[in-house]
């Protein structure tokens, strides 16, 4: 059945041509079209630091492992990967020049010191070289007492071939790190032109190696793995979880390099030397037309926007929820109703209002949280150690394994437990990536539980990027059930016996299946049968081996994908009822919902988990069912809205490939639709 599964790197890599792709899209508008060539190039940096550092593990230590839905090894796979990398890499840099050359008519560039026009403004730059860059940066000659230096990863220096007067040649290096503080220099005569700090540098390399005459010059960018597994490593050395994480981020800058990107300029000889020194082959070598480092883009669009802001999105504010009223306390709104937040249609601040008001209710006994991922000011975190202050119990489980996002975390919990928080740091080989919230609120009858599910991090910088849904509810058989979960985590273990809540790695994946055999059943009867699911991956063997039998049985399988989906549709035979389309737009789609059944008996949870082996078997996710009939109904019109979208959304072929959607239906742009008419 290998005809219908897809390999995880290379349905990645679809994903991020279709991110790529936003950039080329005429109803992009152009101001934003930059910033999806930079995402663009942050992915492709993450993927290589985590996914192909992963597989040269891999090749390394496990040469006959294959992936389980394709059987390639992890030889096989970089090499798919990196031909697929190239081609995309050319890609980006084809549109890169061309969304440059459109910002001209508007005045605004990035130009090279050499395209200079007027000799004024020559000298400007060769006395803000000398003042600004030159006390800033250290060149280096390699040689027998000064070796090739440690290529910092992800950072931007130069590679110079020198020639002394005597004919030898040798290899110059500058690290242009210090220097990049501010990257876009105005051009004094047009400021809406702007060279970038290296190029300044680039220009003026030759008065560095004075001694010698520059033959050829580049920049160069290493990215080294981040492949850390922090399970491998015991606390021996260490008095707590917490510093060996800490430790362990040390040790990620310094893994080995996986790729070097280099601008033109260098010979073949000097390239091979680069791929010496850094032990890397010629496949992991990627000369770019476009700047390696695209992080100036942001200051980019911030000059761009001030003056031509028509060449951006109009500004979408997000609304109050219809459910939620200003002047009455959260808690008691939540005691009368179930609330549902949809991310970034509806603000966060209702559910920030509840943390607020819960940490000084003298009827609130404890607030129990787990966190994930947290904005760098965190009003949620605040909120917390508020409460703490205040006398409340404060149980808050803090992830310090979200990858990249280690150090913000580690800093939070040292001012929760300074606070007085119980902090509690996860468990034994197991990430916890739910979204959990439950207050304790004392009544005249005993205690009631305000609980709330998310399918997203407590970030209220992400809750206005991210498509997500929070509901907060004080049923109490969905409150003790999560009780239940946080006294498992305290306790260091995990929930074997939730009823109502689908709880990973223990009762997930088995309740998803009982859910998909009870439609199987109803479609081997003749009876109408469905199951639907919204998430950012699919790579679950066996979630697709179930999904294969529910469509040979005759289930109907709606499926909204934005990243990796490894099942491949509409394969006769075995995946020909499954639909799969992916919305890649404005925002970054999030949510997780999964829907089994039509009509009065149709069930539906919202997740924080994808459909990924990872989330399903190896972390402590949860899924909640939505009992309340008209966030159930609001829900359900999303779903089916996005299934309509003919505007942002692509559709996977059975041939592997996608295809934007288009069809004489009314234009449905499903994102900008819910900011606009989304109602509960």
């Amino acid at each position: 059945m290998n005809e219908c599964k897809d390999n995880r790197e290379l349905s990645w890599l679809k994903f991020n041509d279709r991110v790529l792709l936003q950039a080329k899209d005429s109803k992009v508008p152009l101001g934003e079209k930059l910033s999806f060539i930079s995402i663009f190039q942050s992915n492709l940096d993450e993927f290589f630091m985590v996914r192909i550092g992963s597989l040269y593990d891999q090749m390394l230590f496990y040469p006959a492992s294959r992936d389980n839905k394709t059987g390639m090894t992890g030889e096989e796979q970089i090499k798919a990967c990196l031909k697929r990398i190239n081609f995309l890499n050319k890609k980006k840099d084809r549109i890169y020049m061309n969304v440059m050359e459109s910002l001209k008519p508007y005045g605004f560039g990035i130009v090279k010191f050499d395209d200079l026009k007027y000799k004024e403004d020559k000298k400007y730059f060769e006395k803000y070289f000398d003042r600004e860059l030159l006390p800033l940066i250290s060149p280096q000659v390699i040689s027998k007492r000064k070796p090739f230096p440690f290529l910092n990863n992800r950072e931007l220096y130069i590679v110079v071939e020198l020639e002394s007067k005597k004919g030898k040649r040798k290899m110059g290096i500058v690290s242009c790190a210090n220097a990049m503080d501010e990257r876009l220099i105005p051009v004094p005569s047009s400021p809406s032109q702007f060279i970038l700090a290296e190029d300044i540098i680039l220009h003026f390399v030759s008065t560095l190696f004075s001694k010698y005459i520059v033959k050829h010059k580049a920049f160069i960018r290493v990215t080294r793995s981040a492949d850390i597994d922090e399970d491998d490593h015991s606390l021996n050395g260490h008095d707590d979880y917490r510093e060996m994480m800490e430790t362990l981020i040390k040790q990620r800058r310094k893994l080995s390099p996986i790729r070097l990107e280099l601008s033109e300029g260098l010979e073949e000889l000097e390239i091979l030397m680069l791929m010496n020194f850094l032990r890397l082959s010629k496949r992991q070598i990627f000369i770019s037309k476009s700047p390696l480092d695209l992080k100036f883009i942001g200051d980019l669009r911030d000059y761009l926007k001030f003056v031509h802001p028509e060449l951006f999105y109009n500004r979408l504010e997000a609304r109050n929820s219809s459910l939620v009223e200003n002047k009455v306390p959260m808690i008691k709104q939540i005691l009368k109703h179930d609330i549902l937040l949809a991310y970034p249609f509806e603000s966060m601040s209702p559910f920030l209002r509840l943390l607020d008001e819960a940490s000084l209710d003298p009827k609130v006994a404890s607030i129990k949280m787990t966190l994930y991922r947290v904005a760098k000011n965190s009003k949620v975190v605040k909120s917390l150690i508020k409460a703490a202050e205040n006398g409340k119990e404060v149980v808050v489980l803090v992830e310090l394994r979200a990858r990249f996002d280690e150090e913000n975390n580690i800093d939070w919990s040292k001012r929760l437990e300074s606070a007085g928080c119980h902090v509690i740091y996860g468990l034994d080989g197991l990430k916890v990536h739910s979204k959990l919230c439950l207050i304790t609120y004392k009544n005249h009858d005993g205690v009631d539980y305000i609980s709330q599910i998310g399918t997203g991090n407590y970030n209220e910088n992400t809750s206005r990027q991210y498509t997500d849904l929070s509901l907060m509810t004080s049923k109490r058989e969905i409150g003790e059930e999560i009780n239940i979960v946080f006294n498992h985590l305290c306790l260091g273990e995990t929930d074997r016996d939730a009823r109502l809540l689908m709880v990973a790695p223990n009762c997930m994946i088995s309740k998803i299946f009982e859910h998909i055999d009870e439609q199987i059943e109803l479609a081997r009867t003749g009876k109408d049968a469905y199951v639907g699911f919204k998430c950012n991956s699919v790579t679950s063997r066996k979630m697709i081996d179930k999904l294969i039998e529910a469509s040979q049985a005759g289930v109907k399988i709606d499926m909204i994908v934005r990243g990796i989906c490894c099942i491949i549709p509409n394969v006769k035979g075995l995946t020909e009822n499954i639909r799969v389309i992916s919305i890649v737009g404005r925002y970054l789609e999030h949510s997780r919902i999964y829907i089994f059944g039509k009509e009065e008996n149709q069930k539906v949870y919202i997740s924080s988990a994808d459909l990924m082996t990872r989330n399903l078997e190896r972390r402590v996710e949860v899924a909640a069912p939505v009992l309340d009939d008209k966030i159930k109904k609001t829900i359900l019109s999303m779903f089916n809205i996005m299934l309509s979208d003919n505007v942002k959304a692509s559709q996977l072929l059975n041939d592997g490939g996608y295809k934007r959607v288009k069809n004489k239906e009314i234009k449905m742009n499903s994102q900008e639709y819910f900011f606009k008419k989304l109602t509960l």
